[in-house]
């Protein structure tokens, strides 16, 4: 298992508004979209975000969200969760993947 790099807070910021702000919110009490809001997500089990419809998959999963797992799952989601209805294609590069990790440990906590 590779190392994860170090994350850069603002371009994962910039990487969040342009390819999952569409589909997701980060912020407490934010509505849920076409995904779920993602606030508190470290720490939390897949499929628990209330008021979201998840697939079996991801409530199945038994994922708990934390940097290695959301750095893997960011890479294909589909593979990561067989049957998630998450179309995103994912982050190929490991620094992207890290610096959208930095940026929602900040944005999802605040």
């Amino acid at each position: 298992m590779a190392d994860i790099p170090p994350g850069n807070v603002e371009n994962g910021e910039k990487l969040f508004k342009a390819r999952c702000a569409q589909c997701h919110t980060a912020n407490k009490g934010g509505p849920n979209k076409q995904g779920p809001n993602l606030y508190g997500l470290f720490g939390r089990k897949t499929g628990q975000v209330p008021g979201y419809a998840y697939t079996a998959a991801n409530k199945d999963a038994n994922i708990t969200w934390e940097d290695r797992t959301l750095f893997d799952y960011l890479e294909n989601p589909k593979k990561y969760i067989p049957k998630t209805k998450m179309a995103f294609p994912g982050f190929k590069a490991p620094q992207d993947r890290s610096d959208v990790v930095a940026y929602l440990k900040v944005a999802t906590s605040e």
